[in-house]
């Protein structure tokens, strides 16, 4: 039985069943896998995370800082070059032991399916409520994570550890073909880089995109220009609701970018109430997409382009902390 009377339009919830927490990643099984390891010919493989300290600072988003390392401690010793001598005057072990404090979506991440919701009248009678994907529910209040009936969280990051996130990717050269400059991406622009490309997506795919965001931060060492980084690199245009239907019906299962927030933010303007972010209120509020932000790309996508291939096998599993709602992700391609 469904926990809401009304589903928004273009949505699929309920299509995966009533407690489905998965969403389009219902599609990501072992034929996904197989079709993966059939593209590794070469047995290289690539890292697409940035070191997870970059891109510096907070000027892409003033609420998420740097990792800050720091070593553990017992009765305020710090177990950092710590010699168990202290402890057995016989060791000979010189211990390290550090722990962080680390904001989940700082630099290389994916996004949970309760990373954005909506206000949505989810039981049709005219009052919205703060609703997830497959009308899951805020917590009491209307505050913390989404909530099934019995209270407990939903929604959260495990469940994608615990799916596996690897399966065929299809690279998608954004920065190859418009350049390093800002170009707003609608179904139009992605459809022509794809037939001039001769790529094509199936059903259970992963999509990857290269904009060249992340070698501008990687660049910067650090120290991120805003006003740079907001004219540099591809972004998808969130209000094109052409590029959304491809996304709907492509079968696709998760959008993996290098750059920040996937989508251009702030969105181009229209009337009325509406998504601030709308391509996020697709994939994750309406078809349960997980987005990836902030991948290192370009080693990858240099050697495809010399190998003339555009698929390889991925493998990306965000950590298995339950009820969180971003993960970073240290993601290998294997060609």
């Amino acid at each position: 039985m469904t926990r809401w009377t009304r589903r928004p339009e273009g949505s699929n919830w309920g299509d995966f069943g009533p407690d489905d927490q998965l969403g389009r990643l219902n599609l990501l099984g072992p034929e996904q896998v197989l079709k993966g390891v059939r593209e590794v010919l070469a047995g290289r493989s690539f890292c697409l995370s940035l070191p997870l300290d970059l891109p510096g600072g907070n000027v892409l988003n003033v609420r998420r800082r740097p990792p800050q390392l720091s070593p553990t401690t017992l009765e305020g010793v710090p177990y950092m070059n710590f010699a168990l001598a202290h402890v057995d005057a016989t060791a000979i072990d010189v211990l390290c032991d550090d722990q962080v404090l680390l904001s989940l979506q700082y630099s290389t991440q994916w996004d949970s399916l309760a990373h954005v919701g909506a206000q949505f009248d989810v039981d049709g009678n005219g009052q919205p409520s703060h609703v997830y994907y497959n009308g899951y529910r805020a917590g009491a209040d209307d505050i913390g994570p989404p909530r099934g009936a019995d209270g407990a969280p939903r929604l959260g990051i495990e469940n994608l550890a615990a799916h596996g996130m690897q399966g065929r990717a299809v690279l998608v050269d954004l920065a190859r073909y418009f350049g390093p400059g800002r170009t707003l991406v609608g179904y139009g622009e992605l459809a022509e880089v794809m037939r001039a490309g001769a790529i094509a997506v199936e059903a259970g795919d992963m999509l990857l995109l290269r904009t060249g965001f992340a070698e501008a931060v990687v660049d910067m060492a650090g120290q991120p220009d805003a006003q740079v980084l907001d004219r540099t690199g591809a972004v998808l245009d969130g209000r094109d609701p052409d590029l959304l239907q491809w996304i709907t019906d492509s079968g696709i299962v998760a959008i993996c970018t290098d750059n920040y927030a996937v989508e251009a933010y702030p969105a181009r303007a229209c009337p009325g109430r509406k998504a601030l972010l709308p391509l996020h209120h697709h994939c994750l509020f309406r078809l349960g997409l997980p987005l990836a932000e902030l991948w290192y790309l370009k080693d990858l996508a240099d050697w495809l382009d010399r190998a003339g291939r555009h698929r390889c096998l991925l493998t990306a599993p965000p950590l298995r902390l339950p009820g969180a709602v971003g993960s970073p992700v240290t993601p290998v391609a294997t060609v």
